[in-house]
């Protein structure tokens, strides 16, 4: 009886931590699901980035067959040349889940081979807790130059970068969040809270 109450009481007290963020998670594509973009729609995912305002904490969701795909975070430098042979992390589950802990640019494509030459990939920019995007660096900017109507979001050169702001490969390894924490909370609070 006492380890029930102690799980409750834990479990309060991370659902009190958790409702101090208004996290979001959105799935990749909305209607899409996460696949070679169509002929009739060859930008579907650099749309659908632009059109959310991501915030820190938020997650991005990306559904597709697992037996048929996979999803890479990747550096800028892997970005723009669709090198997949060194990436940051990769999730192949089908139902992979990225959640957004740094302010920056962060880089997704698809492990397939020949899917991102193909447009299966996706940049999102994510702003810093005062809603102020980061200052793409040299090489966020050269990530995009093959792609010529890759636009960053209005108000990304709002802020300056302070110096070293980008994440190496190793810090975006370090903080690179897979999983919900607070759908984790959610189902271990909700059957002791009943």
């Amino acid at each position: 009886m006492r380890a029930r109450a102690a799980l409750a009481s834990a479990a309060a007290v991370l659902l009190l931590l958790l409702d101090g963020c208004a996290c979001t998670m959105y799935k990749v594509g909305d209607l899409d699901a996460w696949g070679v973009p169509p002929p009739s729609k060859p930008d579907v995912y650099k749309r659908w980035a632009k059109s959310i305002h991501f915030a820190l904490g938020d997650s991005i969701w990306f559904l597709y067959p697992p037996s048929q795909d996979s999803v890479l975070q990747v550096t800028p430098q892997a970005f723009a040349a669709c090198d997949l042979a060194s990436p940051v992390l990769k999730l192949a589950d089908g139902n992979s889940i990225f959640n957004l802990t740094t302010p920056g640019r962060a880089y997704y494509t698809s492990g397939a081979p020949g899917h991102c030459r193909k447009g299966q990939k996706l940049w999102v920019d994510v702003p810093m807790a005062n809603g102020t995007y980061i200052q793409p660096s040299a090489t966020d900017l050269a990530a995009l130059a093959p792609t010529p109507a890759a636009d960053a979001p209005e108000g990304s050169l709002s802020a300056s970068a302070p110096a070293g702001a980008h994440p190496s490969a190793a810090a975006l390894r370090a903080v690179a969040g897979t999983g919900s924490l607070a759908a984790a909370a959610l189902s271990v609070a909700l059957p002791l809270l009943l």
